[in-house]
């Protein structure tokens, strides 16, 4: 009888840790995988939260893969998606009316690229902060 307690306790700390070391938010929502940032998801946060109430590395590292993996923001930024014979003065416009700012396309601080995919972009804002 004790021996099978202990299987089951066994199992049971297993299950817990593995799903844990999986982090809630990637097994949650595994299609916000690739967010940048955003509102940090208020459920996801308190069951990682609880991972660290009961087993603080456990805990630590779901913090850790759900931030890396952004499934811990909540869905809902809003995409931007270009017309393919945009010119700067219709994105100038386009801009203008989501931000309030005019745009200098002079201006020796602005770089115009064409990047075919999103990974390229993601790239090019890595590497400009």
């Amino acid at each position: 009888m004790a021996g099978s307690k202990k299987k089951v306790l066994a199992l049971l700390l297993a299950s817990t840790l593995t799903t844990q070391l999986a982090a809630c938010g990637t097994v949650f929502y595994p299609e916000r995988k690739g967010q940048i940032s955003g509102r940090i998801d208020p459920v996801v946060a308190i069951a990682n939260g609880v991972g660290l109430l009961f087993f603080i590395v456990p805990g630590v590292v779901a913090f850790a893969v759900d931030f890396a993996t952004g499934a811990i923001y909540l869905p809902g930024g809003r995409r931007a998606e270009l017309a393919p014979n945009a010119t700067p003065d219709s994105l100038s416009e386009q801009l203008y009316a989501s931000t309030g700012q005019r745009i200098d396309w002079q201006q020796d601080a602005v770089q115009v690229e064409t990047l075919g995919s999103v990974e390229q972009v993601q790239q090019r804002l890595l590497v400009a902060y």
